[in-house]
């Protein structure tokens, strides 16, 4: 019997450049927020669950705001990204730790409420319809052919910039089709003339493609990656965990699977359109960009009735 894939939010984040609870923002005609255009697309494209990571502390404002809003029209289940959520031995590593441990711990918190196929996403970007059906017919090949899903949908990255300030992207490099290495490029903006800047992780100010495939946190994996997930992260807190604002990326840990352990990422293609709120600027291109969708029928408003 066929299992709807699964979408994990990763809604963790206070969104501190753009100054408040992003995630709860109205972007749409009605008071929709981009992550409720996430969920319809993920349901247009037959996924039958979703999974939010949020911290405690936005716990009751997140249920009442968002959560009940897809009550009736999907199951829905929570997971806390905690500082003590770690594996056994490394406790220790949490005096004088403020700073969330990043988004593959985010994920690591999922471990327990995701079974089979599943999508990972930020909860304050926008995909588009395409996106979804496209990672959902490959979850169905994957499926069909008895391979575990591994895999990134991809943007260019001239297409995932800000105008209001500097963003930080997994620049990808491919080769037939699958995924070889993502390095964590921060910093990201066009300089007076246009062309694209960002800082390496070696900390080498570097000049980008401006169609260079980047990743925006769109992944596709099954249950089974929890597994060498932990083995990850237990390598990363023993190598990094002292560091008191190191964090262990998906980007980072998806490029480690490669190159470590000969794992096979697919490249997904996708021609929707991107866009999202880093900044308090953003917020009036995204409102019109989702008036267009709307306009040209992509979308019913109200989204969710």
């Amino acid at each position: 019997m066929k299992k709807d894939p699964t979408l994990v939010v990763l809604a963790a984040g206070m969104g501190s450049r753009y100054g408040g609870l992003k995630q709860l923002e109205p972007m749409g005609p009605n008071g929709e927020t981009l992550l409720d255009y996430s969920v319809f697309d993920a349901m247009q494209a037959g996924f039958g669950k979703v999974v939010f990571i949020i911290r405690r502390d936005i716990e009751a404002p997140f249920r009442s705001t968002v959560g009940k809003r897809y009550e009736g029209k999907i199951d829905i289940d929570y997971a806390f990204q905690e500082l003590g959520d770690l594996p056994d031995g490394y406790k220790s590593l949490l005096d004088g730790r403020k700073k969330p441990w990043g988004t593959a711990h985010a994920l690591y918190a999922a471990r327990d409420v995701v079974r089979g196929s599943f999508a990972v996403i930020n909860a304050d970007d926008f995909y588009g319809t395409d996106s979804y059906r496209v990672l959902a017919k490959h979850f169905e090949a994957c499926t069909s052919h008895g391979e575990t899903p591994l895999c990134m949908v991809g943007y260019s990255l001239d297409h995932t910039l800000s105008e209001h300030g500097s963003v930080n992207r997994g620049l990808c490099k491919c080769k037939d089709g699958n995924l070889q290495s993502v390095e964590e490029i921060i910093d990201i903006e066009r300089d007076r003339i246009g062309t694209i800047l960002g800082t390496n992780s070696s900390g080498k100010e570097i000049t980008l493609n401006p169609d260079a495939l980047v990743s925006m946190n769109f992944w596709g994996f099954s249950d089974e990656i929890f597994a060498p997930l932990e083995r990850h992260l237990i390598h990363f807190l023993k190598h990094h965990g002292k560091a008191l604002t190191a964090e262990f990326y998906i980007p980072s840990f998806v490029d480690d699977l490669i190159a470590q352990e000969n794992a096979s990422c697919s490249m997904l293609r996708t021609e929707a359109s991107w866009f999202g709120v880093t900044y308090p600027g953003d917020k009036p291109f995204v409102q019109s960009h989702l008036q267009e969708l709307i306009e040209a029928g992509a979308y019913p408003s109200p989204l969710l009735v």
